[in-house]
Order: structure tokens, then sequence, then C-alpha cells
């Protein structure tokens, strides 16, 4: 059993930065796919991206590349979604997954822990 823990969410200004940090305990997180997904308010929860066991990183929203990456401390079992040049259409509730299969799934019902969720606002 995982368990995912997200933080470092929070209110900014367009164009600030910030990195949110999902922390695993229960297992060791590198041997999962862990992926980033958003649901904005009367949107659609969509996959922002994934590292896959193998460290391999895809990004499956347009609209963040060159702007937001992934990346993973398996000392502190620990995956971080860094996010650049934020803007107010990145307003939303960020949740992190864990797939057991260490496929960069798409797909949030394809995972098989999830984060509670933490909010991020941006105001213009």
């Amino acid at each position: 059993q995982v368990q995912l823990v997200e933080s470092g969410g929070g209110s900014v200004q367009a164009g600030d930065s910030l990195r949110l940090s999902c922390a695993a305990s229960g297992d060791t997180i590198s041997t999962y796919a862990v992926g980033w997904f958003r649901q904005a308010p009367g949107k659609e929860r969509e996959c922002v991206g994934v590292i896959g066991w193998n460290g391999r990183i895809t990004n499956y929203t347009d609209s963040v590349k060159g702007r937001f990456t992934i990346s993973r401390d398996t000392g502190k079992n620990t995956i971080y979604l860094h996010m650049n040049s934020l803007k107010p259409e990145d307003t939303a509730v960020y949740t992190c997954a864990a797939d057991l299969s260490g496929s960069a799934a798409r797909y949030y019902d394809d995972y098989d822990y999830y984060g509670q969720g933490t909010q991020v606002t941006v105001s213009s």
C-alpha cells in the first residue's frame, strides 16, 4: 500500500513559479510511474505529465510544455512538479497518482494510488 501526500500549492501571481511535492510512503516510489493530474472548476481532469519507473518523462498537456517539468528524488521518495511562468489558466487542483505497472499512463483511472490534491491558484 502506497500513501501519497502532495504539498506546495498556494496562491501566486502570473509569471511566478511553484514546486509541488508528492511524498510517498509505504513503498519505493522509483519503481512506479507517477503522474501529475489537474482539474480546474468545470473542466475535465487532465494529465499534466508522467515520470516513468525508468525516469523518462512524458508530457501530455501541450499548454505546459516548456514551463512544467517533473523530477524525482529517490532518497526522499518524492516526486516533484516544477511549474514556471504560471498563468491564470493553470489554476486547478493538482493531484499525483502512482501506477504499479510503471507505464506512463495518461488516464487517471489507470493508476493505483492517489494523493489528496493541492490547490494552485494563479491570479493575473
